[in-house]
């Protein structure tokens, strides 16, 4: 198979390279730049530069498309929310005979709006936090009344396209009344809606999916030892566990429902009060850490390049628990932000272990058991460029 994998720079890129690479698939890489993470890796046959489809997503999709014709491309694997957004899009333009491991661009876009998840959620039964969804700034009214401070602010869409541009949005956080309305205010109007949700303080429990609309083909799930930001964020060191069948239940629904077809994630919170889990929101994408799934012994790269093809893999039942993974350099610089921050400007829980007790286990630099996420003896040239950018600069 001859397959296409975008957004070369990204470390989920670079996973799904190197295990497509490794299944004999002729893999090629594409980006707005070279050298990138996956366009070095020794499992690129091939490299091609795109327009951003930050900055030019018409030009990207032309670009793409050209490409795909290029190198009779069969599976194009899009890696990050915005690229796989644009391609399930413009499918269409793409050559007939190119297939995209993802459902139709209208589920797509439903998976990744957190204000149409949460009411499917809702309706079916699949817990979520307490949430109050306004449509614009000044629609706060008496529903302010009703919130429990701190009260967490997320916009529906975490990309949001608005004239030329993609405005990327966060979550953030307001103590009272009068902080939330100027935090609404000072939002562009094109970010509405936004959820204003109770925090919930407890560990996240993410359910890491591929399935064709009528059944799970895989799942897999890890804990997040170490995060980047630490107050919650991209893992930088996280270790595979079993998967909750609860979390695995409700985010088997939800999919169900949302007709969905690939991979996914589905991201929970356990609540401490009472040790419920709590719906956070869907990725329907490929995730920041793939590579720990990919060592544990599940391959989601091929089986969602079979799937895009019409082949039915062969489920994944187990796989390795106590897999840790380490992204090196995004740990680093989460130390760093814990080391020279206040647990108040970093919006630290109670729960976290506190920056000491993190350094020293940020020390333990090898540990049986915890791989390097980037880092291969057998493909070392993407660490080397990791390491080069983060001590000199992005070159």
């Amino acid at each position: 198979m001859r397959i296409l994998v975008t957004d070369s720079d990204n470390r989920s890129a670079l996973a799904a390279t190197r295990a497509l690479g490794k299944r004999g698939h002729t893999v090629f890489t594409a980006g707005e730049r070279h050298p990138s993470l996956a366009s070095v890796s020794k499992y690129s046959a091939g490299f091609d530069k795109y327009a951003s489809p930050y900055t030019a997503p018409e030009r990207f999709i032309a670009d793409v498309s050209r490409i795909l014709q290029e190198r009779s491309i069969d599976v194009i694997m899009p890696m990050t929310e915005i690229t796989t957004l644009l391609v399930t899009e413009h499918q269409q333009l793409f050559p007939a005979h190119v297939r995209v491991p993802f459902p139709p661009a209208s589920v797509v876009a439903a998976a990744a709006n957190k204000a149409h998840v949460i009411r499917l959620a809702q309706r079916i039964g699949v817990p979520t936090p307490k949430t109050e969804i306004v449509e614009r700034a000044s629609g706060l009214g008496s529903m302010a009344a009703s919130l429990s401070y701190p009260v967490v602010l997320k916009p529906a869409r975490s990309r949001v396209w608005s004239e030329d541009r993609w405005l990327s949005t966060s979550v953030s956080y307001a103590h009272s009344r009068e902080e939330l309305q100027a935090k609404l205010t000072q939002l562009p109007e094109a970010l509405f809606p936004v959820l204003l949700q109770e925090r919930i303080e407890g560990p996240g429990v993410g359910v890491f999916i591929c399935c064709d609309e009528a059944s799970v083909i895989a799942r897999f799930s890890h804990r997040r030892i170490r995060e980047k930001p630490p107050s919650g964020g991209v893992s930088v060191l996280a270790e595979s566990i079993p998967v909750d069948p609860v979390a695995l239940d409700h985010a088997t629904r939800l999919l169900r429902e949302l007709q969905w077809r690939g991979v996914a994630m589905v991201e929970f919170k356990q609540d401490n009060r009472d040790g419920s889990l709590r719906l956070m929101e869907i990725n329907g994408r490929f995730w920041g850490s793939l590579q720990l799934a990919i060592d544990a012994g599940v391959d989601f790269p091929s089986l969602a390049a079979d799937l895009a093809v019409g082949a039915r893999p062969t489920p994944v039942e187990n796989y390795r628990i106590g897999v840790r993974t380490r992204w090196f350099w995004g740990d680093v610089d989460a130390m760093i932000a814990l080391l020279l921050r206040s647990p108040a400007r970093l919006n630290l829980p109670p729960s976290h272990p506190g920056r000491w007790r993190t350094l020293a286990e940020f020390l333990r630099f090898w540990q049986a058991g915890t791989r390097y996420e980037v880092a291969r003896a057998e493909d070392i040239r993407p660490w080397l460029l990791e390491t080069k950018r983060w001590l000199f600069g992005r070159s």
